[in-house]
């Protein structure tokens, strides 16, 4: 009787296997963290305020080094992937004397691209995220949420193939925040990338996600993961419905069971 054939399985483009992080002589800020992503997957981490979602975040990217265990983006460590990789901080950190179509030129500049190239390049991010006629804008004649759309957009300009962002709408208020995810959506169906999100906003990571990781604190581990079942792509309908409600209730209770006591739920 003939065996079975073998099914060939992709390596993961991310993997963590017992990653951790200390400063100097300080207590572990992150301990033991296996994670693994998948090409197209959209993790959010959440949990409790110090629980080290943003160092988890960093270290991935390369900008922090690890203490202990391994980490690997395309099989490479993350200092040697970063033309993979580009990371949206909390702040859209725009330069205020560059116009909107500068700041969103300047990684390919800096990467070397011809004149002509950028100039495509730029019109059709700024199309992508919804800024068509702000090219001549400086940062300080946009809301707080069209900043952010040029901050993706200059970020989707080199089309990364991971795509980590730190809080990038913490700062807006609600309906802003929710219109924004569903652009960030729309936009990752025309230009395909796999994520990694911080956010304090469980109805914001369930939303995203396919998977969502609740982090504990001191020192930070991965406590619970939450698999979102909803395809691709999803409308601001999803938060409506009973299935989305009760994934929300599901890990939200995921996040209350790591909260130190006294501290407030998102």
């Amino acid at each position: 009787m003939p065996s079975n054939p073998r099914v060939f399985r992709p390596a993961p483009l991310v993997r963590l296997e017992g990653a951790g992080k200390r400063f100097g002589q300080g207590p572990s800020v992150l301990e033991d963290i296996s994670l693994q992503a998948e090409v197209g997957d959209f993790i959010s981490f959440i949990g409790p305020s110090g629980c080290g979602k943003s160092t988890l975040l960093r270290m991935i990217a390369g900008l922090t080094a690890i203490s202990a265990g391994t980490i690997k983006v395309d099989g490479l460590a993350p200092a040697d992937a970063r033309k993979d990789v580009f990371f949206v901080f909390q702040d859209a950190h725009l330069l205020p004397w560059r116009r909107v179509a500068a700041n969103v030129e300047l990684p390919l500049m800096l990467r070397g691209d011809g004149r002509g190239s950028r100039r495509k390049r730029v019109a059709e991010m700024l199309d992508l995220v919804g800024l068509q006629g702000a090219e001549a804008k400086f940062p300080w004649q946009l809301s707080g949420g069209m900043k952010m759309r040029v901050s993706i957009a200059r970020a989707l300009s080199v089309a990364p193939r991971i795509l980590l962002l730190d809080e990038p709408f913490g700062a807006l208020d609600e309906m802003t925040r929710d219109r924004l995810n569903e652009d960030l959506l729309t936009i990752r169906e025309r230009g395909p990338f796999t994520a990694f999100f911080v956010t304090h906003s469980v109805a914001e990571a369930v939303f995203l996600s396919n998977r969502v990781l609740v982090l504990a604190a001191s020192p930070g581990r991965l406590a619970a993961t939450i698999e979102v079942p909803f395809a691709y792509p999803r409308t601001a309908e999803l938060r409506e419905t009973p299935e989305f409600l009760k994934k929300l209730a599901e890990t939200s209770r995921a996040l209350r069971a790591v909260l130190p006591r006294g501290e407030p739920a998102p």
